[in-house]
């Protein structure tokens, strides 16, 4: 099992890579609603469904089989 295949961006695969992003402008935003003062009804569980959605794309990623072709040049 290797573990760069959670926290590398090379290694990841789109539903990982979608869900890293997806948790990085949930963030923002929640800062700038910091500081804005502003807040919104269960904005928090964003962070739960990034969480889920980065742990299935991280289980499909762990049982792939990657075969000769699945490389890029």
């Amino acid at each position: 099992m290797k573990l760069s295949k959670i926290y590398d961006p090379r290694e990841m695969n789109s539903y990982q890579f979608v869900a890293t992003t997806g948790l990085v402008m949930t963030l923002v935003a929640n800062l700038i609603l910091i500081f804005l003062g502003k807040t919104v009804e269960n904005f928090n569980a964003l962070y739960v469904c990034w969480l889920v959605f980065f742990t299935l794309g991280t289980i499909a990623n762990f049982n792939s089989k990657p075969d000769e072709h699945d490389h890029h040049h």
